[in-house]
């Protein structure tokens, strides 16, 4: 799906996903990737079953206000200890599935939020 959203200079956006992949600023990505308005970080978990503690501290050492778990074509969640840093560090988690995470990332980082999208593509 194609996301239509007036775009904002300096922002990362949201531009589509579909099975497989997201698309950030019109670039395609097939594996896990982390999304803020400043910074996009690829290489993070390929898969649902691949989340460790590790992922989430990466998420955590860039202070967003919230992260929004992308889980794949489905919500799915993820045991607590394995975000408990994040709930530690007052820095909210919503899980939803992939595209629900990809239109409300586009959301609150347009409105000036610090959000973070983790996005397992579904």
């Amino acid at each position: 799906m194609k996301l239509h959203l007036s775009r904002i200079e300096g922002l990362n956006q949201i531009t589509g996903h579909g099975p497989g992949h997201v698309l950030i600023n019109g670039v395609r990505h097939e594996r896990g990737v982390i999304v803020l308005p400043d910074e996009v970080v690829t290489g993070w978990a390929a898969v649902f079953e691949e989340l460790a503690r590790v992922h989430f501290d990466a998420l955590a050492l860039r202070a967003p206000e919230i992260v929004l778990l992308g889980s794949g074509a489905r919500p799915r969640f993820p045991p607590p200890g394995l975000y408990a840093g994040l709930l530690k560090a007052r820095i909210g988690v919503e899980v939803m599935d992939t595209a629900a995470a990809c239109r409300t990332y586009n959301i609150l980082a347009a409105e000036g939020r610090r959000v973070a999208a983790a996005l397992i593509p579904a």
